[in-house]
């Protein structure tokens, strides 16, 4: 199985939707086991997490793609599924409790910094 790193969340800079995900929004989720899915389709279940963590950057993830998963390179956007437990309202929408359900490999993420960094070969 390929795997590779990269970020599913950015802490602190507004995403395309007016939303702002705050460090410590992550804290209750799963550290491992999440789906990964292609475009948030439930139905293109391409691997799985196999790690989340938060970090000074964001939440930082590392996953595994099943064999017939479509190509991911290093830049390819990534984006993830929750349910809203904590919030604030001020000029943005400020995240600060996550439920997180899913992350996806997608064409247009809504933060623009949420991307692969890094993509690792199979092992033989």
């Amino acid at each position: 199985m390929k795997r590779f790193a990269g970020y599913a969340a950015i802490f602190d800079h507004p995403d395309r939707g007016g939303d702002i995900v705050r460090k410590g929004a992550f804290a209750r989720a799963a550290k491992a086991g999440l789906p990964l899915l292609w475009q948030h389709d439930q139905g293109r279940r391409i691997g799985f997490v196999e790690r989340v963590e938060e970090d000074a950057r964001g939440l930082r993830v590392i996953a595994q793609m099943d064999p017939q998963a479509p190509q991911v390179a290093s830049g390819a956007g990534l984006s993830f599924g929750y349910r809203v437990r904590g919030k604030k309202h001020g000029t943005y929408r400020e995240l600060t409790d996550l439920d997180l359900i899913e992350v996806s490999v997608v064409n247009h993420p809504m933060q623009p910094l949420a991307r692969v960094l890094a993509v690792h070969p199979e092992k033989e």
